[in-house]
């Protein structure tokens, strides 16, 4: 299979920790000028820019994590005034406030070759139509694909997602080569080509880019059975860039990361040690290769472990292993990042006890979510009407904040289960 970029995809181990120890110093230099929470940083431990000499260094500069971007809401973090930003996305944070990023047009540069190479590795070309139906707006997923496929000179059709049938009536009709869209969601395109009657063999398509959502190596082969393609992983977080951060090859044998971009290290969560390649522990990143914001050892609390020896593709890029959990309680619902905490904040905003449960499912290949919420001796009383737009109430403040849809149950005083130590708030049905 061709590589999109083999001066770089290809390249020695030498080369690269030439090109990733001048991407940090100059990335050091300029967190340090131009962001006053990094100079902070640095200072307090006396580390100056000219104390990292190259990628070696990296050890020795401070950790990153998701709190620091709330903390710095919207724009403290931007390494570059805000006439220089030619993009600005965001996604759910711990609480109501979204953690928003910021590209330069250097940066969606970075981000559209990136996808580009993760399209590539997949097998398509820029005779070939790639149809994207993640969610496009301030997600990251749509326009990341979509900015992809332009880049490597393939024709985008950014169908977004929802109206399955009318998803699968475009598959037919524009001949579309490869779909990008959540697992779960291809799925469900899936199931609804087989409902339609329709041979997934008469179907142009040929492959599909699915990420956003954990996703298992069964569920892998299924969507593969259902639309007769090969399935491909691609990982990524807004934080770093979008999708396009890590991708399958061929091989399906771990993820390529884009390092000349994207510095990975896998720490242990609880030491903050780095961990040998090999063994699990967290994925944490510095953007070496961005200028608007330029995270430090941001740390992902995804947990995998790493892989530097080439792959059978030809590629030496370094590979990730699937994610297998989280170090904290975020969930990923539908492509969309929701914490307990935020739940809390929601009903605690509206006078609510915070004595509720997230119940997460996944019905017909697509995940749901329930929050049963207990009311107080006040709501206990009111009639049975009350009760109803209550619980409407507390949907429309979910939706607003989560950007996804929650029923809410209301539960009797005193009947969800209680703990002496950290509270259950979740059950996960789907693992």
């Amino acid at each position: 299979m061709p590589v999109f970029q083999p001066e770089i995809e290809c390249a020695s181990r030498d080369y690269l920790h030439a090109v990733q120890s001048a991407r940090l110093i100059r990335m050091v230099n300029s967190a340090y000028q131009n962001v006053p929470f990094y100079k902070r940083k640095l200072d307090e431990i006396g580390l100056k820019p000219g104390d990292i000499h190259s990628i070696d260094d990296i050890g020795k500069l401070p950790f990153t994590v998701k709190t620091d971007l709330r903390d710095n809401y919207p724009y403290g973090l931007f390494a570059v005034p805000p006439r220089e930003l030619t993009r600005i996305h965001a996604s759910s944070g711990t609480t109501g406030k979204q953690t928003v990023v910021g590209y330069t047009a250097h940066d969606i540069e970075v981000w559209a070759e990136g996808a580009a190479r993760a399209l590539s590795a997949a097998g398509a070309t820029r005779e070939d139509f790639i149809h994207v139906s993640y969610g496009y707006g301030l997600f990251t997923g749509g326009l990341g694909l979509h900015y992809g496929a332009e880049y490597m000179g393939a024709t985008a059709i950014p169908v977004s997602s929802g109206n399955t049938k009318r998803q699968v009536q475009i598959l037919q009709d524009f001949g579309s080569d490869f779909l990008c869209c959540t697992p779960s969601y291809a799925m469900f395109i899936g199931e609804t080509v087989r409902d339609m009657g329709i041979d997934p063999r008469s179907l142009k398509l040929r492959g599909g880019l699915f990420g956003a959502e954990p996703w298992t190596d069964n569920m892998r082969r299924e969507i593969e059975r259902l639309l007769d393609i090969k399935a491909y992983d691609i990982y990524g977080l807004s934080e770093i860039a979008g999708p396009g951060v890590a991708y399958d090859c061929e091989r399906q044998d771990g993820l390529h990361i884009n390092e000349d971009y994207f510095y990975p290290e896998v720490i242990d969560p609880d030491t903050l040690q780095p961990l040998p390649d090999g063994e699990y522990g967290e994925l944490v990143f510095t953007c070496i290769g961005k200028e608007a914001l330029p995270l430090v050892r941001y740390r992902t609390r995804d947990i995998c472990a790493l892989e530097r020896t080439p792959c059978a593709c030809g590629r030496t890029l370094v590979r990730m292993s699937k994610p297998r959990g989280r170090s904290d309680d975020m969930l990923i619902i539908r492509g969309v990042n929701v914490f307990p905490s935020q739940v809390e904040h929601v009903l605690l905003e509206l006078g609510m006890d915070p004595n509720y449960l997230l119940i997460v499912d996944r019905k017909n290949n697509l995940d749901s979510m329930e929050v049963q919420v207990e009311m107080n001796a006040g709501l206990f009383s009111d009639t049975v009407r009350d009760i109803e737009n209550t619980e409407r109430r507390i949907e429309a403040a979910l939706q607003s904040t989560l950007n996804i849809h929650a029923n809410v149950s209301l539960m009797e005083p005193g009947s969800l289960p209680r703990s002496e130590g950290k509270a259950k708030r979740v059950i996960d049905k789907r693992v």
